[in-house]
C-alpha cells in the first residue's frame, strides 16, 4: 500500500508525458535507450521524451511542425538532442539517423501530430524509410474522426511484425475520449492489456 502511495503521489513529479508513454518506455527498456520523436510540441511539459532523454541519457531526436515553438527548445538548456523544424510528411528521417549516429531499429518511437491522416502518413514515412522500433506510441484521434486510424495503423503495423500492447488510451479521467494505441514488437513478451489496468499499476 504504502509503495503504491509512494508511486501515485511522489513519483507522479518525474511525470513529464500526457498519459505515461515514458514511463512505459523506461518500464521496457529503463535508461540509455533511443528515440524519434514526431510531433514534439514543447521541450517538458506534455513531452513524451523530456524524462527519457533529461533524467535517463536516451539519445535521440525530434520533428516539430511549429516554428514558433523554437525559443521555447532554445531555451530548454536541459535539452541537447537535436529536434528539427520541418514537415514530417517530407522529411529524410533516414539521413538524419545516420547523421546523428543513431541506429535504424531504435527503442521508442512517438508520433503525433494533427490531423490523424498526417498522423498515420508519418508513420508510413518513418517505417517505408527503413526505420524499426521496439515501442511505438502512435496518437490516432479516433474520438474525434468517423474513420478510424487505430484500426488503419493496426492493418499496417500487425503484418510488418508489431502487436497492440496498450489499447483504448484515454487522456487523465476522460474515458470516452480514446485517442491512441501502444505497439510493441513481436519479439517483446507483453500481453496486451487495457490502458486503465495499466494505468493503475504504474501512475
Amino acid at each position: 500500500m504504502l509503495k503504491k502511495i509512494y508511486r501515485k503521489f511522489i513519483e507522479k513529479r518525474f511525470e513529464y508525458s500526457q498519459v505515461g508513454q515514458d514511463i512505459f518506455a523506461l518500464n521496457l527498456f529503463g535508461k540509455e535507450g533511443t528515440y524519434l520523436e514526431v510531433g514534439a510540441f514543447q521541450p517538458k511539459l506534455d513531452s513524451n521524451t523530456y524524462l527519457l532523454e533529461v533524467e535517463n541519457n536516451w539519445k535521440g531526436f525530434s520533428l516539430e511542425l511549429k516554428e514558433s515553438l523554437k525559443p521555447m527548445w532554445d531555451n530548454c538548456k536541459e535539452r541537447s538532442n537535436p529536434i528539427y523544424f520541418a514537415d514530417a510528411l517530407l522529411f529524410d528521417f533516414k539521413s538524419k539517423v545516420i547523421q546523428n549516429n543513431l541506429p535504424m531499429h531504435m527503442n521508442y518511437f512517438s508520433c503525433d501530430i494533427d490531423p490523424a491522416e498526417n498522423t498515420f502518413a508519418a508513420l508510413k514515412s518513418v517505417i517505408e524509410q527503413g526505420m524499426s522500433f521496439d515501442f511505438i506510441s502512435y496518437e490516432h484521434d479516433d474520438y474525434l474522426n468517423e474513420k478510424s486510424y487505430h484500426k488503419i495503423a493496426s492493418e499496417y503495423l500487425i503484418p510488418k511484425g508489431y502487436k497492440i500492447a496498450i489499447d483504448n488510451i484515454f487522456p487523465k479521467n476522460k474515458k470516452n475520449k480514446i485517442f491512441e494505441t501502444w505497439f510493441i514488437n513481436d519479439n517483446i513478451n507483453f500481453n496486451k492489456i487495457e490502458f486503465s489496468e495499466w494505468k493503475s499499476n504504474n501512475i
